[in-house]
C-alpha cells in the first residue's frame, strides 16, 4: 500500500473570518505581454511587459525582466530594467543590475552600487502640489 502526502496552499485568516490566498504570479523569461496587469498577490516578472501594472503585494523584476509603463505596488525589488513612473508607498530596492529611467515616488529607497537611475525621485510622504501648508 502506498501513502501520499498532500500539500495545501497556505491561507491567512484575516479578522472576521475572511481568508486571503497567498498567490504569486510569474511572467517567465521569453514571454512578452502588451497590456495592463492588476493583481491582489505578489508578481515576479522575468519576461517583458509593455503596459501598466498594479499589485497590492510585492513586485519582483528579475535580471532579464523589462517593464515599460506605470507601476503601482507596495514593495518592489528591481534587478532588471524599468522605463516609466513607479509609485511605491513602502520600499523600492534597486539591485546592482537594476536600470530605471523615469519617475520614482517611494517611501524608502535602497540602492546597491552598480545600479543605474535616470530621472526624478521623491521619498517619504509626498504632499500634493495643491495642498496648502498647515498654519500654527
Amino acid at each position: 500500500m502506498f501513502k501520499t502526502k498532500t500539500k495545501m496552499a497556505k491561507q491567512i485568516t484575516k479578522p472576521y473570518g475572511e481568508v486571503q490566498n497567498q498567490s504569486i504570479n510569474i511572467i517567465s523569461e521569453g514571454t512578452t505581454i502588451k497590456g495592463d496587469i492588476s493583481a491582489t498577490g505578489d508578481i515576479r516578472i522575468d519576461g517583458e511587459l509593455v503596459g501598466n501594472i498594479e499589485a497590492k503585494g510585492r513586485l519582483v523584476i528579475g535580471p532579464m525582466g523589462k517593464i515599460e509603463g506605470e507601476i503601482k505596488c507596495n514593495n518592489i525589488e528591481v534587478s532588471g530594467s524599468i522605463k516609466g513612473k513607479i509609485t511605491v508607498p513602502e520600499m523600492l530596492n534597486m539591485k546592482s543590475s537594476a536600470k530605471i529611467e523615469g519617475e520614482i515616488i517611494a517611501g524608502k529607497l535602497s540602492v546597491e552600487p552598480g545600479s543605474v537611475f535616470n530621472g526624478t525621485c521623491t521619498m517619504g510622504t509626498a504632499k500634493p502640489n495643491n495642498e496648502k501648508p498647515k498654519s500654527k
